[in-house]
């Protein structure tokens, strides 16, 4: 096994904060055209490899963007732990799809590493969209595993996400005769107390318990100090478990939130952004080898991760990396060697079962 902790400190130290990845997706594309067995495509600034057979294939992800550094921008390795940006979130993950594709020879199972830009921004610009507008088949796959950031614990499928905003009406008026208006920020207390008091839902799939929330993010009102605003404008964001599609979820919400609302005062809702969620799939033979591997029951991912993008495309998908997923995105991010390694571990057993066995194969760099 190559220095995993390493490997992964290397990555680290080239900076990738979503939509700058150019330089690491180079680091990546020449240690991936080390490797005889695969054949090599890029898409931009995004790169899959794969072995050429029609057996069942695995698909292996992993984004190779971060958010922007929280005073951890460099690579500080303490012992046996690696601190720094996208050490868990995750390259680590990276660097495990890495040592993997560097075996001397390929699985019996047909194998597919892809690496991708823009997870961490805007769904539009997620590279997985941009290989599937280039060639749906480079994805194509009969499972997937995400290298999310999980502890070494499968997290099966994800929670939807739905954001959602509610506007309520009001009439302007000078603040020194307030009595000649209707406050519309005053008018949103009932709406964010029902916010509050809402209890949502936790429905166990597969033996995984999701946990639905709703919380507000975000206030739009007044126009000035001295004027009653007429109108405002709550943000609200909405996990949602897998067994609902986001117009269910959404319709949900409304229905919930129409008894403090009042459409003759101009409220109203209005959806203005959905990602659907992915259910779990844990029936599935390589799911749950992947499962046993790990020796300890799995759990629902609350987050939202792109194991829907593969579950949205009938392939099955879960999330599996070394790392806290608690500590994503904050100033204390960091993984360790034994972490990087029992996920290592994993993977491959899932991939070779037993000794790897040779087979020709070529690498043809694509357009």
């Amino acid at each position: 096994m190559s220095d995993l902790l390493g490997r992964t400190a290397e990555l680290v130290e080239v900076p990738s904060v979503s939509g700058d990845e150019a330089r690491l997706a180079g680091l990546v594309a020449r240690q991936l055209s080390d490797t005889p067995w695969l054949e090599v495509a890029r898409v931009g600034d995004n790169l899959v490899a794969r072995t050429r057979g029609p057996g069942r294939r695995v698909v292996l992800a992993g984004h190779l963007d971060t958010v922007p550094p929280a005073g951890n921008a460099d690579a500080h390795l303490d012992g046996d732990t690696l601190w720094g940006l996208g050490s868990a979130d995750m390259k680590g993950g990276l660097a495990v799809m890495l040592a993997l594709a560097a075996e001397p020879d390929p699985p019996p199972v047909e194998v597919t590493f892809a690496f991708y830009v823009a997870e961490e921004v805007a769904r539009e610009r997620n590279g997985l969209l941009q290989i599937e507008a280039t060639d749906a088949q480079l994805l194509a796959g009969d499972v997937a595993v995400l290298g999310e950031p999980t502890g070494g614990v499968v997290e099966a499928g994800c929670q939807g996400s739905l954001t959602l905003t509610v506007r309520v009406g009001g009439s302007r008026a000078h603040t020194a005769r307030p009595w000649r208006g209707v406050n519309a920020v005053h008018r949103l207390a009932p709406v964010l107390e029902a916010v509050g008091a809402w209890s949502g839902r936790s429905p166990v799939i597969d033996g995984c318990a999701y946990r639905e929330s709703l919380q507000a993010v975000a206030v739009e009102a007044g126009v000035a100090a001295n004027v009653v605003p007429d109108r405002a404008t709550l943000t609200l964001n909405h996990r949602f478990s897998p067994d609902r599609s986001p117009a269910q979820a959404a319709g949900s919400l409304e229905t919930y939130l129409a008894p403090v609302l009042d459409a003759a005062a101009g409220d109203g809702t209005h959806v203005v952004g959905a990602a659907p969620g992915a259910p779990p799939h844990l029936g599935e033979p390589l799911l749950a080898a992947l499962v046993e591997a790990t020796g300890v029951p799995p759990r629902a991912k609350l987050g939202w991760t792109d194991v829907a993008f593969f579950s949205e495309r009938g392939v099955p998908a879960a999330n599996f990396g070394p790392g806290d997923p608690e500590l994503a995105h904050t100033a204390s991010e960091r993984v360790t060697r034994s972490e990087l390694e029992a996920v290592h571990r994993v993977l491959r057993s899932l991939l070779y079962g037993t000794a790897p066995q040779s087979r020709r194969s070529t690498v043809t760099t694509l357009p």
